[in-house]
């Protein structure tokens, strides 16, 4: 009742706010179609595909939604890539890949939790970084849902740190995260910027938040490093690998794969210029390749690959839930925000980078980052055209879209990857709340260092 009864009152207080930017009775309907879903999702989870249906044949029964836009806001690509990776994944697991990936780590760290923890976190933000955040999420979610499953311990707070240094780490390039692509192509920068002005910072952020989970998470990190201890005393590590591990031939086929796929991901760049093909093309292409590949080498195992590792649930959800946030596109609400924010900072770099960088994370919090970051691209141009220097400007929105898109579940496509695949594994549930409080205290000093960090460059910047 409490959440039925919080559940209606956010969806009134959201288009009650939303009244004073001087909107539209249809976009106040728009409004209100997306609160539904979002507010939906916050308080009852469980149901969050019933909810992103219901806001969407909302928007499409008052016309404010048409299926040629549906289509264009679902964001088929990205469904695309993340079915790909999947069965990849997928296929990696039904080899135990990860079974054999997890011994090698453990084997690296001497059976210390502690080293394990930060191999991994480092590990998830360097290959953000290399790759692409989905790509990373899938591939270090399972080798930590794995050790969780090994030692029987709550994965929960585990598969929170993963995701936050995966989402920290993706900003350091061009390639680490989709909306390092917008901002290059918009803005002119290349792989080389990035890794002058993003990947300092991004790197000395993951050192922090690393430091920051031993303190907030420092009794789930003692529990792993204790039952580490207790089978290193007992000298059982051979009793975690499996009874019929695959046979090593398995794992490197396998890997190979993966190698493979990983390689034409971090140079698809220069693939696509061998070729004469269009810009992005093999970041689909590899994994739908990859995935090809697998299933072919899977032979009997293809279709349960495809029907039992596939979390079609999640992508469902991601469909309606990019359409809803599109809608408040095409309506012209966002424009009439981004207006609204710019219009108050005249030539103040300083505060404008303030503006830029705390206000599209306000909104990645509640909306797919690439979306957010869609809504201030315009609006920094713009700003541009008057005389201003920009580059500090594309820096913040960078680390606003990126690190705040730790705050809550719903903030970036790796959370809600990692919460699916959770769930459809039935180890745990995350909850929002608790998601949360981890955000609160973790992701916001983060972009309040990264904020400073900018500020300290700023002379560089604009000279």
């Amino acid at each position: 009742m409490k959440n039925t009864i919080a559940y209606i009152a956010g969806v009134i207080v959201v288009v009650s706010a939303s009244s004073f930017l001087g909107l539209t009775t249809k976009q106040l309907i728009a409004v209100g179609g997306f609160s539904a879903i979002f507010f939906g999702a916050i308080f009852f989870w469980h149901y969050r595909l019933a909810f992103a249906l219901f806001g969407v044949g909302i928007l499409l029964v008052t016309g404010l939604l048409d299926v040629p836009h549906i289509i264009e806001f679902a964001n088929v690509d990205i469904i695309l890539f993340l079915i790909g990776m999947m069965i990849i994944i997928g296929f990696l697991e039904e080899n135990q890949f990860f079974e054999h990936l997890v011994n090698k780590l453990i084997s690296l760290v001497g059976m210390n939790g502690n080293a394990l923890v930060v191999l991994i976190l480092i590990a998830s933000g360097v290959s953000a970084a290399l790759v692409d955040e989905v790509t990373s999420i899938l591939f270090m979610i399972t080798a930590m849902l794995n050790i969780t499953s090994r030692y029987k311990l709550n994965p929960v707070p585990f598969i929170i740190m993963v995701v936050f240094a995966t989402n920290i780490g993706s900003s350091a390039t061009v390639i680490g995260n989709p909306i390092g692509v917008m901002i290059a192509l918009r803005s002119g920068l290349g792989f080389m910027d990035f890794l002058r002005w993003a990947a300092p910072i991004s790197f000395i952020v993951l050192i922090v938040t690393i430091l920051l989970f031993f303190i907030y998470y420092s009794k789930p990190i003692r529990q792993l490093h204790e039952a580490m201890q207790a089978h290193k005393k007992e000298k059982a590590i051979t009793e975690a690998i499996p009874e019929k591990p695959s046979a090593p031939q398995g794992v490197i086929v396998s890997g190979t794969v993966f190698v493979c796929v990983i390689l034409s991901l971090v140079f698809h760049s220069q693939i696509e210029h061998i070729f004469g093909l269009a810009k992005n093309t093999m970041l689909l292409g590899a994994s739908i390749m990859g995935a090809s590949v697998a299933l072919i080498i899977g032979r009997g195992k293809a279709r349960d690959i495809v029907e039992r590792k596939v979390d079609w649930w999640t992508l469902c959800f991601f469909l309606f839930l990019f359409a809803s946030v599109g809608t408040l596109t095409y309506q012209g609400i966002t424009s009439v925000i981004a207006k609204t924010i710019a219009s108050g900072a005249g030539n103040n770099i300083p505060l404008l980078m303030a503006i830029c960088m705390w206000t599209s994370g306000a909104l990645t919090s509640v909306m797919d980052n690439v979306l957010a970051v869609a809504v201030f691209i315009p609006i920094i141009k713009d700003i541009g055209a008057l005389g201003i220097n920009i580059l500090p400007l594309w820096w913040s929105i960078l680390f606003g879209s990126t690190l705040l898109g730790n705050l809550t579940i719903i903030g970036s496509t790796a959370n809600i990857v990692a919460a699916g695949l959770l769930e459809r594994r039935k180890m745990g549930q995350l909850d929002f709340l608790e998601w949360l409080k981890a955000g609160i205290v973790i992701a916001i000093p983060g972009l309040l260092i990264a904020h400073l960090l900018l500020l300290a460059q700023l002379k560089w910047m604009i000279k």
